[in-house]
């Protein structure tokens, strides 16, 4: 490092940090910071130790808070390394700290444990829907949201970023923007597409906000929905609680639905997960991955709906179109 370098401290750092980097990355790493800072504010850079970042992720990891899904801290423990290794990646690419002088980089994350979500039972599908579309201040925008990301399989991100320009009511599309950058068009349902055009008619249009999914007075929802509404399923359902259900638990279902019923490289292709061939999959995925209509097709099975986009031949019409917001009577 050179002699004139000035190291910051980590208040001063941070705050460049923040005011820099995409505000998805602070986000996701703010809380960790403020750990951070309570801890090493006034400190350099350079003048933490290893063991001090040591002794700083074992004692944030015994204060995470317990719930019924917890892990001994790990995932505390995990993010908080992250979220250092971070600072110090961005101070090595300024040129304030030499890579061999790196703490983080020198300090193991905790193994990952395999995930403890896994596909919900249909009738436990029915009576998250039944609650999501009956109870709290706004069930119609619940069981929405409920309905599109069963459908969907979308992360959070993918449906908060949704903009009325991102539906096609004619191929009852969806166009999905989600984390690194990725896009798709998503097929859903004709009965949610219509159930999509009513809520943004009556709230205002848009006149009112671009966003899709919006409250009764046409505000964009917000990120903290998900929280009020897993929060309230867990309130009205004891297993949910038991589970810590979320939201996600909604693609973890859907996806494993389509590898089950279809195929690997249909349930990939459903997920918007990235097709490049890897170690795991395969050069032979290159050649056999599964496009829109193949998605379509298992949206349709799921749904019981014919689809626009889905193979006519290889549809099986098992039901009618429903006429409710909630999920359709499938085969979950």
């Amino acid at each position: 490092m050179p002699p004139s370098t000035e190291v910051p401290t980590f208040t001063s750092y941070l705050t460049q940090l923040r005011e820099s980097l995409p505000p998805v990355t602070v986000k996701n790493y703010e809380s960790y910071w403020r750990v951070i800072e309570r801890a090493w504010g006034p400190r350099k850079l350079d003048g933490v130790t290893s063991t001090e970042i040591d002794r700083l992720v074992n004692q944030h990891r015994a204060n995470a808070v317990v719930r019924s899904n917890s892990r001994d801290g790990r995932g505390a423990a995990a993010s908080l390394i992250s979220a250092l290794r971070c600072i110090y990646r961005y101070a090595e690419r300024d040129v304030l700290i030499h890579p061999a002088d790196n703490p983080a980089s020198k300090i193991s994350r905790p193994p990952q444990l395999p995930s403890s979500r896994h596909a919900l039972s249909r009738t436990q599908v029915m009576e998250l829907a039944e609650v999501a579309s009956t109870t709290g201040n706004d069930p119609e925008l619940d069981a929405l949201i409920f309905r599109l990301h069963l459908e969907t399989a979308c992360r959070r991100g993918g449906s908060l970023a949704l903009d009325v320009g991102n539906l096609n009511s004619t191929d009852c599309l969806v166009q999905l923007h989600e984390k690194g950058g990725t896009v798709r068009w998503q097929p859903i349902s004709p009965s949610l597409t219509n159930h999509l055009l009513q809520h943004i008619g009556s709230r205002g249009g848009i006149d009112t906000t671009t966003k899709l999914l919006r409250y009764r007075n046409g505000r964009p929802m917000g990120r903290r929905r998900f929280d009020y509404l897993s929060e309230r399923l867990r309130d009205h359902l004891p297993w949910a609680d038991t589970l810590q259900f979320s939201i996600h638990w909604l693609r973890h279902t859907t996806l494993t639905w389509v590898e089950r019923e279809y195929s690997y490289a249909v349930a990939r292709a459903y997920a918007g997960h990235g097709q490049r061939a890897s170690t795991s999959t395969g050069a032979t995925f290159t050649y056999v991955r599964a496009g829109l209509p193949e998605v379509a097709h298992a949206l349709s099975t799921l749904t019981g709906e014919p689809h626009p986009l889905a193979d006519a031949a290889r549809h099986p019409l098992a039901a009618q179109p429903t006429d409710s917001a909630r999920p359709p009577d499938g085969r979950i």
